[in-house]
C-alpha cells in the first residue's frame, strides 16, 4: 500500500512538472505582455501599452493577416483535396495504390529545411518564384499528407455495409457520400483541418525560403523583429494568438467528440 501511494505521488509530481515545463513559459510571456517595462524588469506594473503599440505596428499586423489568410485557404484546400483523396484510396483498388500511400509519409518525416530548399528551387524552375502564392502552394503541399493520413485512419473504422444499405434504398453515390460517409468521417476531417491550420500558421522554414520583403508571414516577421531587437509587442500578438487558438480548440472539443459522437 505504501509503495502504491509513493508511485501515485511520483506520478502526480511528474505530470505537474511536465505541465509546468509546457505552460509556465507561455504564462510568463502572457504576463510580460502586460508589464510596463520593455526589459521584463520587476516589480510588475500593469499596462496595456504594448497592445496599443501592436495596432500601430503595420508590418506585424500585415504579417498576421497574411498568416491567417494563408492558413485558412490552406486548411480549406487541404481538407477538400485530402478528404477526396482518402475516399478514393479507401473505395478503389488501382495499380500503384500501395506506393502512393507509402509516399504520403516522407513529406511528414523529411526535415522542413530540405523541403523548403527543394520548393524554392522548384518554384523558380517552373516560373512561380517567391511570394504569398508560392507560400500558399508550399503550405498546402505540407498540410495535405496530414489530412489524408488522419481521414484515412478514420475511414478504417467505417463499415462498408452502411454504404451498401444506402444504395439498396435508392441513394446515388453523391447522396451516399454526403449523408452516410461524410458524417462518419467528420471528426477525422475536423482533426485533419486543425492539423493543416497548425502546420500552416506555425510554419517558419518554408515561409522563410519563399517569402519576399514586404510579403511575409507572422513567424518570419517575428524572427526578423527578434534579430533587430525583441519588443513586448511580440508578446502581445503571441498572447492574442494563444487565447484565440485555445478558444477555438475548446469550442471544437465542446461540439465534437473525436470518438465520433457529436
Amino acid at each position: 500500500m505504501a509503495t502504491t501511494r509513493i508511485l501515485e505521488a511520483l506520478g502526480r509530481l511528474y505530470i505537474g512538472l511536465l505541465l509546468a515545463f509546457l505552460y509556465l513559459p507561455i504564462i510568463i510571456m502572457a504576463l510580460m505582455s502586460f508589464n510596463v517595462s520593455p526589459f521584463y524588469q520587476l516589480p510588475f506594473e500593469w499596462t496595456t501599452e504594448w497592445y496599443a503599440s501592436l495596432w500601430q505596428n503595420d508590418q506585424l499586423i500585415a504579417a498576421t493577416w497574411n498568416s491567417l489568410e494563408i492558413a485558412v485557404i490552406t486548411t480549406l484546400t487541404s481538407v477538400v483535396l485530402g478528404s477526396a483523396a482518402s475516399l478514393a484510396l479507401y473505395r478503389y483498388e488501382f495499380r500503384g495504390k500501395k506506393v502512393l500511400q507509402a509516399l504520403l509519409f516522407p513529406p511528414i518525416a523529411i526535415p522542413w529545411l530540405i523541403t523548403g530548399t527543394a520548393m524554392l528551387i522548384f518554384f523558380f524552375g517552373v516560373g512561380i518564384g517567391r511570394g504569398l502564392f508560392a507560400i500558399l502552394l508550399g503550405h498546402v503541399a505540407l498540410a495535405l499528407p496530414y489530412v489524408i493520413v488522419v481521414v484515412s485512419a478514420r475511414l478504417q473504422t467505417f463499415a462498408p455495409e452502411l454504404e451498401e444499405a444506402a444504395r439498396s434504398l435508392g441513394a446515388n453515390q453523391w447522396q451516399v457520400t454526403v449523408r452516410v460517409t461524410l458524417p462518419w468521417i467528420m471528426p477525422g476531417v475536423i482533426a485533419g483541418g486543425l492539423f493543416a491550420f497548425a502546420v500552416s500558421f506555425d510554419q517558419f522554414v518554408v515561409s522563410y525560403f519563399l517569402s519576399t520583403p514586404g510579403q511575409t508571414t507572422l513567424p518570419v516577421e517575428i524572427y526578423a523583429a527578434i534579430r533587430k531587437g525583441f519588443t513586448p509587442e511580440i508578446n502581445a500578438v503571441s498572447t492574442i494568438i494563444i487565447v484565440v487558438s485555445m478558444a477555438l480548440m475548446l469550442l471544437t472539443a465542446r461540439f465534437f467528440k473525436f470518438g465520433g459522437e457529436k
